[in-house]
């Protein structure tokens, strides 16, 4: 029996789903948990609910959302805890309960689909591909092979997943992408992937890039940067891929203080770094990160910092030294060498 099967023959017996999509999900986690949600539908199951963490701050994702009349459900630990039997619980685009996702850890999970690296993912139902470029490929694949309806909003959402989460297939892209994307093609809805390809950019963002620009510190092909306060979580995955950017730079690293908590950003085509590591290494102890060798991201509670001071500015100013020296030592750099 394939997988797809294999799934199909899973979400039969159940009554419900609950589809958890990590922290602040990106369109790659929403299009899967589409796609879940309707194979759910077609194999019987009537109760279907997407449920999320954090927040949809990046203009592309409220986009993604509001264009395609996505049906998002804040997250409650009590919805997962106290399920019924034939209740299941599925992750989309992580694999872990507790790690991206405010899951209670050691919470039993039935599927996992996902293709981030993981050491050990463990369900009822696993089809974990970290090779390929999107999780939203293997939705694809499930779709087609299930024969489940695919109209212009569920292909749209998968393409321009699938797109977002490559970089326009120039990052980690597989054949395996392409296929799926070329499949998608014809079905997908061509001015609403132009809209979500172009979404407005608020005046937050625009000064929280402005901010990193001006803050970068530059130790031979390392770039390291923040953004201040922002109220914009995702302008900094925008400031460092804008930074990265940068003559003579392989590596670069954003933080910023957001609401409660200081979130990270790294990108780094170089071969020889891995930044997914540099990340959970340095701040494995305080906080918690998860991407991919090259792209990552990472955050750490405010709590060991707020008791410094009641000073936003000097708060400000003991974060920055203390996640800059954090990095430094965990890429072997020294300030003396500073640019």
């Amino acid at each position: 029996m394939s997988q797809p099967q294999q799934l199909y023959e899973l979400l039969g017996d159940g009554s419900e789903i609950n589809i958890v999509c990590h922290n602040n999900p990106d369109p790659d986690c929403l299009a899967s948990a589409l796609a879940l949600g309707r194979i759910a539908g077609a194999a019987g199951i009537e109760e279907r609910t997407i449920l999320y963490s954090g927040t949809i701050s990046h203009q592309q994702n409220r986009a993604f959302v509001n264009l395609l009349d996505i049906d998002l459900q804040p997250f409650e630990s009590a919805t997962v805890q106290n399920r019924q039997p034939d209740s299941l619980l599925a992750f989309v685009d992580h694999a872990i309960s507790g790690e991206n996702n405010q899951v209670p850890p050691d919470t039993h999970v039935d599927i996992v689909i996902d293709h981030h690296p993981a050491d050990t993912v463990e369900a009822r139902f696993v089809d974990h591909r970290a090779e390929l470029g999107a999780a939203a490929t293997i939705l694809t694949e499930y779709v087609c092979t299930l024969d489940i309806d695919l109209d212009a909003d569920l292909a749209t959402a998968l393409l321009f997943a699938i797109r977002s989460d490559t970089l326009d297939f120039l990052r980690g892209a597989t054949r395996e992408d392409y296929d799926a994307a070329g499949q998608l093609h014809e079905f997908a809805d061509q001015e609403m992937l132009r809209q979500l390809s172009t979404p407005s950019v608020t005046g937050e963002t625009i000064d929280a890039i402005s901010t990193a620009i001006a803050n970068r510190r530059i130790n031979g092909a390392v770039l390291i940067s923040h953004v201040g306060r922002t109220t914009e979580r995702d302008a900094l995955p925008q400031a460092v891929d804008y930074l990265v950017r940068l003559e003579g730079v392989q590596t670069a690293i954003v933080f910023g203080l957001v609401e409660d908590a200081i979130h990270i950003s790294a990108r780094s085509p170089d071969a020889r770094v891995n930044v997914e590591n540099i990340l959970n290494e340095a701040f494995e102890d305080v906080g918690s990160g998860g991407g991919h060798h090259d792209v990552a991201g990472g955050e750490i509670p405010l709590g060991i910092f707020a008791d410094y001071t009641s000073d936003d500015d000097q708060l400000l100013d003991i974060i920055e030294q203390i996640i800059t020296a954090r990095l430094f030592a965990e890429l072997n750099l020294s300030e003396d060498e500073e640019d």
